[in-house]
């Protein structure tokens, strides 16, 4: 195919002026270059307009020195060696700590390689793992869990600061703490993909219930253990934390180090005791540590030091993790956090002279001295893609049930405020947000289970779910109005909207794995050959590094001709796996992927190490990133669910919404790229272009009306939409009680419609409403259950506008006040102000440390 396109445009340039000649070798050129065009066809190509516009002695030249380039020891030699060295000269490439190596070398490379590499392989794509649950798994979700669901009520455990007695016990005799254990240590040993669904539903009842089960099957001692712990600590650890007989907690975040773990004050001294063992003598002050204050056994990170070199690594060992049991000498528990009220158990620890025996409690004994950060890194690069995503997903999943069934049932101007396009236009946001999230989530979880650990997937999955989770809840806010302000357990939405903070500011702050984590890893350690480049200069390897940096300029090449020939053809001759509504969108992310593939490489070359510190610039190069991640996990469910009908316009939708966040990224980097050169390129005629031909506008009115539309209808695609989440049957329920209202409202405006049209065609005679009714019975226009079917529905629709009073008594109840004044910091370490750490286990989120008198409603729950 290449050598008969390129003897097509020779046989048109030679018979053409030279000048003429010039667009079609341009055009030969792109063709080449899209095509993926060896580099000896392009010797031919580029010996053919030699020949034919100069001299021959200039071709003789352009033969020699492209014979330097098509043999490689010999283009090694003088080319890949030189650059090599004058790279290094410059340092132009990025410094990256020890730290930094240890994250970007965790876990590994999945579908982000593809999405980054600027030519997405589709068909590999579409077949992706879309798992299900196993019979098993799905027994465990419809007994245990709906059954811990029914025995949660989520105001009460607000009320009362925890939950209730009989709720731990069951979630202990039932192995909610061991769902990660394997089996032959008497956990679960569920999948990705039931954890998730786990932490879902349990999420979607109550945010503490899901916390409490979340935090010990994520990062933790068991996830540690299960990795890398030695036999002994598995057999004796493992089976206690699957029975709830230890309660595990993992002490990483503190006050002087956040996000910046390397800062960590916490250490280890090494010393050999009387008896010849070789103990640890352990401090740390450690905060925002989930279940602490209940904990038997606490997990945690530390510097170690060996002054006296008894392991033979040197003074410095570097960051290891350990298991202290709760009751050493030494370890102080018992405190809680309170941030934003939300009762699970959220806590400091603080620990002096705590001494151990070293090979007892380091996690995998001596080959896990000095590699905690690695174990660290390694399990976040599977959790984040589990806890915060499920818990998200809930929300999202539970805005749009509560949002539909609100709009459907509660009346403004005489009809219902879901006909009301303002409306609509935020209720179709909380739609494709869930259809998003869950894409997303299943998709995830489809690569963990498959064995990957995508680091840079989960990051995107922990910031994206947790943004767009809070733009749910947001927007449900805005529509329930009044309603969802009114404490109270009539409001479906507080407890969540209050606690929504607290997932954006652990396993990695937001504005931390945007700016620094999602791109800043992704740029080297999704690139195909830029972290090849970077090892082959650290280690001197010549050859390495010109297999790896003529490699990247071929895939320069390419994407820099892909971009332009799709950005024209508006990815029209893009390919795409798939025929029907979404092959348009395989075709358009192509072109995203490439466009996005380019600028990052420019941003690479001409901005080098400082681009790292340009965290404004690597932010936008994160969205764009992420859709492209987003947008393939949207496809993928509509591929996997069949292509349903009806799920066409929360497809359009979503990708529509997708393509226009893409769109913005990219304008954002275009207008702010910092460089001399290329900045007036990209502010200028890229800018101009990219303005004038978009990747994407945003949803249409007409799609957000048709999504908007099945939020408030009750069906199978009302269920198909939110799978998974705990809805209860009982009305006197805030969500239970929407969704009979929304059941019984639905019937009755269909009624209403006949009561109307009755009274247009003169059948009726307008009435105050009872007289009417009575008269429409009578004359057969409705039946007498339908009339008590619309007194019902009124009744429900009164009941779901309501919301809960207090007495002047009860409101003014307070809790206690906090153990030191503000502006004073304990000797603790509990003030306030620090970042979190990307491996924070625990969120800033827990009840006061002794419970205030319960506050009650002056009214019953209406019964609808």
């Amino acid at each position: 195919m290449h050598t008969f396109f390129a003897a097509t445009m020779f046989g048109f340039m030679y018979g053409a002026p030279w000048y003429a000649a010039l667009p079609l070798i341009a055009v030969a050129a792109l063709a080449l270059a899209y095509l993926e065009a060896p580099l000896a066809l392009w010797t031919v190509f580029g010996a053919l307009v030699v020949a034919g516009l100069v001299s021959w002695p200039w071709l003789l030249a352009f033969l020699g020195v492209m014979a330097i380039f098509n043999l490689r020891p010999l283009r090694t030699a003088l080319v890949s060696v030189p650059v090599m060295k004058v790279m290094k000269a410059l340092k132009f490439l990025p410094v990256i700590s020890d730290t930094e190596r240890t994250a970007l070398t965790a876990g590994t490379v999945w579908i982000d390689g593809d999405l980054f590499s600027g030519k997405p392989d589709w068909a590999k794509l579409v077949t992706q793992p879309y798992p299900d649950l196993t019979a098993e798994e799905r027994a465990f979700l419809d007994g245990p869990c709906e059954e811990v669901c029914r025995m949660v009520d989520d105001w009460k455990v607000f009320q009362e600061r925890d939950l209730p007695e009989p709720v731990w016990a069951f979630l202990k005799k039932e192995g909610f703490f061991g769902l990660i254990i394997p089996k032959e240590f008497g956990g679960k040993g569920f999948s990705a993909s039931m954890n998730s669904a786990v932490v879902q539903k349990l999420s979607s009842r109550s945010g503490p219930l899901g916390i409490t089960v979340m935090v010990p099957n994520s990062l933790g001692p068991a996830e540690l253990l299960a990795h890398y712990g030695t036999d002994e600590q598995k057999q004796h650890y493992l089976p206690r934390l699957a029975r709830g007989e230890e309660m595990p907690c993992f002490a990483l975040t503190e006050p002087g180090a956040g996000s910046d773990a390397g800062a960590m004050s916490a250490n280890g001294v090494v010393f050999e005791g009387e008896d010849g063992v070789l103990y640890v003598r352990l401090n740390w002050t450690k905060r925002y540590i989930t279940l602490a204050a209940i904990s038997t056994v606490l997990g945690l990170a530390f510097k170690l030091r060996d002054p006296d070199n008894h392991l033979g690594k040197g003074e410095d060992v570097g960051i290891t993790c350990a298991l202290i049991p709760s009751n050493t000498p030494g370890v102080e528990l018992g405190r809680r956090h309170d941030p934003l009220g939300v009762p699970f158990y959220n806590c400091p620890t603080v620990g002096h002279d705590v001494v151990v025996k070293l090979d007892e409690v380091v996690i995998g004994g001596r080959a896990g001295i000095g590699v905690g950060w690695r174990m660290l890194m390694e399990s976040l690069a599977a959790g984040r893609g589990i806890s915060l995503p499920a818990s998200s997903t809930a929300q999202a999943k539970m805005c749009a049930r509560a949002v539909g069934a609100y709009a459907a049932t509660r009346k403004q101007f005489g009809i219902a405020i879901g006909k009301f396009e303002g409306i609509q236009e935020a209720l179709a946001r909380v739609g494709i947000n869930a259809y998003t999230l869950e894409a997303a989530r299943r998709t995830t979880c489809g690569g963990l289970d498959a064995g990957a650990k995508p680091a840079v997937v989960t990051a995107i999955a922990k910031y994206n779910f947790t943004e767009l989770a809070r733009q749910s809840l947001t927007d449900a806010m805005d529509i329930l109005g009044g309603k969802a302000i009114s404490m109270g357990p009539r409001n479906p939405l507080a407890h969540a909207y209050m606690a929504t903070p607290i997932s954006i500011t652990v396993e990695g702050a937001n504005i931390l794995t945007r700016t620094l984590i999602v791109f800043g890893q992704g740029a080297i350690r999704c690139h195909p050959f830029a972290w090849k480049e970077v090892q082959a200069v650290e280690a001197n390897d010549g050859s390495a590094f010109d297999a790896a940096f003529f490699g990247h300029v071929g895939h320069v090449v390419r994407n820099l001709a892909r971009s332009i020939v799709l950005s024209l053809s508006r990815g029209h001759l893009a390919s795409s796996p798939v025929s029907g509504p979404a092959a348009q969108y395989y075709k358009k992310l192509s072109w995203a992927s490439a466009s996005f593939a380019i600028t990052a490489d420019m941003a690479m070359a001409l901005l080098g190490g400082d681009l790292k510190r340009k965290e404004s610039l690597t932010g936008r190069f994160a969205d764009v990133f992420s859709w492209l991640y987003l947008g393939n996990a949207i496809l993928r469910r509509f591929e996997a669910e069949g292509r349903q009908k009806e799920d066409i316009p929360f497809l359009h939708g979503s990708m529509q919404r997708c393509l226009a966040e893409i769109q913005k990224g990219f304008d954002g980097i275009y207008r702010n790229f910092d460089h001399k050169l290329a900045g007036v390129l990209l502010r200028g005629p890229v800018a101009f272009w990219s303005h004038l031909n978009p990747i994407g506008a945003g949803m249409t009115d007409k799609i957000a009306a048709k999504v908007a539309d099945a939020l408030q209808r009750p069906g199978a695609q009302r269920e198909r939409l939110t799978p998974g989440i705990y809805i209860p049957t009982a009305t006197d329920e805030a969500l239970g009680q929407l969704e009979h209202a929304l059941e019984l409202c639905t019937v009755a405006d269909a009624i209403e419609r006949r009561l109307r049209d009755a009274v247009k065609k003169k059948r009726l005679t307008r009435k105050a409403q009872p007289a009417l009714l009575q008269d429409a019975v009578q004359l057969g226009v409705i039946t007498a259950d339908e009339r008590e079917l619309l007194g019902r529905a009124e009744v429900a629709r009164a009941a779901v506008v309501a919301v809960d009073d207090f007495t002047l008594e009860s409101y003014l109840q307070r809790g206690l006040e906090p153990t030191e004044p503000m502006g004073k910091v304990s000797s603790k370490g509990t003030s306030t102000g620090a970042s979190e750490a990307p491996g924070s286990s625990g969120a800033p989120g827990a009840a006061a440390e002794a419970a205030p008198p319960a506050v009650s409603p002056t009214s019953e729950r209406a019964a609808g």
